[in-house]
């Protein structure tokens, strides 16, 4: 990989899975190799600023923040924010219902021409809910090493049981994302 520009996460796991920054991303070429492509575009980075409203909104509600987007012909067709406290549910992240809200929003279960755009890396629960939906694209921010379950923990998308593999974008908005979840924990301790 040398000679490539540094990237915020860099992902060796599966072929699905790109290498992301500011400025580029790398793509699976020709023969395992990488190729370049252009980088984010401005409506990406609207997106997770939504998501991040929606964090923002459920650390009001005293929920952990974490904020989902989904997309779909570049319009927001769901959005939410975590809501496993108000609803006595701990499925009820962000993600799940988000793809709930979306699914009924197409009339289908599969969210095939679909992008997710999240503030945190899914945990293992979310990771199968976004494979089983068939999304399209997964942006997420925040890196979560204690409970991911895309670049960290079970690396649910490299698993060869994984029927379906969005394309993988992480560190968008990272430090924004981060920080939003630093300042609401240290608040808690």
């Amino acid at each position: 990989m040398a000679g490539l520009v540094p990237a915020i996460h860099v992902f060796y796991v599966a072929p699905c899975i790109k290498t992301w920054d500011r400025r580029t991303r790398l793509v699976p070429g020709p023969a395992g190799g990488r190729t370049r492509v252009p980088g984010m575009t401005a409506s990406m980075a609207t997106f997770m600023q939504i998501a991040l409203e929606e964090a923002r909104a459920a650390g009001v509600r005293g929920e952990v923040p974490v904020g989902c987007v989904i997309v779909h012909d570049n319009k927001v067709i769901a959005s939410a924010g975590n809501r496993t406290l108000a609803e006595r549910d701990p499925t009820a992240h962000a993600e799940l219902i988000a793809i709930r809200a979306a699914a009924a929003a197409l009339g289908s279960e599969r969210l095939t021409e679909c992008d997710l755009h999240v503030t945190l890396e899914p945990c293992t629960m979310c990771a199968a809910a976004i494979s089983f939906a068939r999304v399209r694209r997964l942006y997420f921010g925040a890196a979560d090493p204690k409970g991911g379950a895309v670049e960290h923990g079970v690396r649910f998308f490299a698993a060869p049981t994984c029927h379906h593999r969005p394309e993988i974008y992480g560190g968008i908005s990272e430090s924004e994302c981060a920080a939003l979840l630093k300042d609401f924990f240290q608040a808690r301790r």
